[in-house]
């Protein structure tokens, strides 16, 4: 599969190393400094454009990538309030191709399947109140997390006491959010529900930024043979 990269950071450096261990080509990296190449032989030749960028660059390269023909798997968050529903329109009406997540880890895909099953459960448990906390590296631009954010809206999808998330936000039937922001770290969301008797915890607490780069290049590998708007849902079917 020939793949492009949009971004090259530590992400895309990454994800480039785990591509051509996986017999993938690279045939263009664009960065901030050649934008033109979008308008590349190269770029137009790929099969799939891998895009990890910043809230404000992603919705501008997901249309170039478009215009020129490419798929595209993104993990750039923060843009969704203000471009979802011009993606979903370009996705479902226009042919356009996209795999979005918050985050590509399979770790995270297991946790946020055991996090919506026990938001179900505790939804016949009234005394429990749940918070979420998440913590990143110093780097990181947008707060809360694209991943507390999808944790948090498959909580509000299953427990009728919440109604809508908010960061470090106390209003009843809102479920908060607190974020930390602590030197290199890769990704830690942590989900309680306390009650006066106990206390319930899940973690999950990735290691490395490696997880996320091979999930990136499976969710390319799957893109390469499905159009829409795709997710980790569709890649990985729990």
């Amino acid at each position: 599969m020939k793949i492009a990269l949009i971004g090259y950071g530590k992400m895309g450096r990454m994800i480039e190393q785990i591509a051509i261990s996986r017999g993938h080509e690279i045939v263009s990296i664009i960065d901030i400094d050649n934008q033109e190449d979008f308008e590349s032989d190269a770029f137009k030749s790929a099969d799939v454009a891998i895009e990890f960028t910043t809230p404000w660059t992603a919705y501008d390269n997901y249309l170039k990538a478009w215009k020129a023909g490419v798929k595209v798997v993104s993990g750039s968050t923060g843009w969704m309030k203000e471009h979802g529903d011009e993606v979903r329109q370009a996705c479902q009406q226009d042919g356009k191709t996209l795999f979005w997540a918050s985050n590509f880890s399979v770790g995270v895909a297991i946790f946020s399947a055991v996090n919506k099953y026990l938001a179900k459960i505790m939804n016949q448990f009234e005394q429990y109140d749940v918070n979420m906390v998440e913590t990143h590296h110093v780097h990181k631009l947008d707060a809360p997390s694209g991943t507390a954010i999808t944790l948090a809206e498959g909580i509000i999808e299953n427990l009728d006491r919440k109604q809508s998330w908010g960061l470090h936000e106390t209003k009843e039937g809102v479920l908060r959010i607190d974020d930390i922001r602590r030197k290199e770290v890769p990704g830690i969301h942590t989900i309680t529900y306390d009650s006066p008797e106990d206390l319930i915890t899940i973690t999950h607490d990735a290691h490395s930024r490696q997880g996320f780069a091979l999930g990136a290049v499976l969710a390319a590998e799957y893109t390469a043979q499905h159009s829409g708007l795709l997710t980790m849902s569709d890649l990985f079917q729990f």
